[in-house]
């Protein structure tokens, strides 16, 4: 790094033994940023205020009696460095996200405009319904649409996250199981499932069973087999995997889960590479969740907001949290209570 803090090239020019300055921040090049505090000019500020009005007496004896210790800087350097230090950062808009786990693509600017129309952005959740006829009619048309591409017949749209779907589908399950009156402690986790789903299983008080892979990455289905038993609350899939694999016995898997009395739960962080090639209630899952940020379209910024929708069988269906959007005698309502077995979960 030269006194300017331009950004030098990490490696000498070949046969030149010198190193080369570049104000880019291209992917041959380390950039070598340094602290702010290694920038300090004593005495330097960007900023010029008035003193204030003495306010010593208010302070009861709190003030503070020795230096600050920030640095000093004028504006262009600290701008300057934050802007060096923001183009260091890997984003969407400048490549492939190519995370067999976190399949990430590019959102259009069109849909991030119309996120953030202010009949959308700036909604109250406490405004009355009568407000909002639009918004519900935009929920009730995602959740048709995400029920079609799914084949399942029930949705959640209400948790915020990837990890947050997890937890309320497996939370379904063992609302489902306690409702029958079955306690089972155990949830298999295959190896190569994505890395939040043991979490998520510890969370909701059930023991995780890891399942070994075998030699092409994708799920040991004798392992499995083998492991499974009327303790096996569920079996938690990613599924392509979190090696972007698919699980060519993925059918075979859920009739092996299902014989067992489990639910096969489905990590939907992949589903962008099977979205409307293969339905998952077509391959026998009973829960999924769908990383809206993700496989769909809705704002990054920053690595969110997320969402974490979960679409459920029709056996999981009652266990789904509320509020649900329904059609009812006058137009779209909101159901913010359940009845029956159900009526104590989520």
């Amino acid at each position: 790094m030269n006194d300017w803090s331009r950004a030098l090239s990490a490696h000498p020019a070949e046969g030149s033994g010198s190193r080369l300055e570049t104000f880019s921040g291209n992917r041959g090049l380390q950039i070598e940023e340094p602290l702010l505090f290694e920038q300090d000019s004593p005495g330097h500020c960007g900023v010029d205020l008035p003193a204030p009005a003495p306010f010593r007496e208010r302070l009861g004896g709190l003030e503070r009696r020795g230096p600050i210790g920030l640095p000093g800087l004028s504006e262009p350097q600290i701008v300057r460095h934050f802007t060096r230090l923001s183009q260091k950062n890997y984003a969407i808009d400048a490549g492939l996200y190519p995370l067999g786990s976190c399949t990430m693509k590019h959102n259009p600017r069109l849909n991030e405009k119309l996120a953030r129309l202010p009949g959308l952005a700036d909604i109250h959740p406490l405004q009355p319904l009568s407000t909002v006829p639009g918004a519900l009619e935009l929920i009730d048309t995602l959740a048709y649409w995400l029920k079609t591409l799914t084949g399942m017949p029930a949705i959640a749209l209400s948790p915020a996250a990837g990890a947050h779907g997890e937890l309320c589908g497996i939370m379904c399950i063992r609302a489902a199981l306690e409702a029958r009156g079955d306690r089972r402690v155990r949830v298999l986790v295959p190896e190569s499932a994505h890395g939040t789903n043991p979490a998520t299983a510890a969370a909701c008080g059930y023991t995780v069973d890891p399942i070994p892979a075998d030699a092409t990455g994708r799920v040991n289905r004798d392992a499995l087999v083998a492991k499974l038993g009327p303790d096996v609350a569920a079996l938690m899939l990613t599924n392509p995997n979190t090696c972007g694999l698919f699980e060519r016995d993925i059918i075979e898997i859920a009739e092996a889960v299902h014989q067992a009395g489990a639910f096969f739960y489905c990590d939907g962080a992949n589903f962008n590479a099977i979205v409307g090639r293969v339905r998952p209630a077509d391959l026998g899952i009973d829960c999924m969740h769908l990383n809206l940020h993700k496989t769909f379209s809705t704002p990054h910024g920053g690595g969110g907001p997320g969402s974490g929708t979960v679409v459920l069988s029709a056996a999981l269906a009652p266990f789904a949290p509320v509020p649900w959007v329904v059609h009812g005698p006058d137009g779209l309502e909101l159901v913010d209570h359940k009845t029956g077995p159900a009526a104590n979960s989520l």
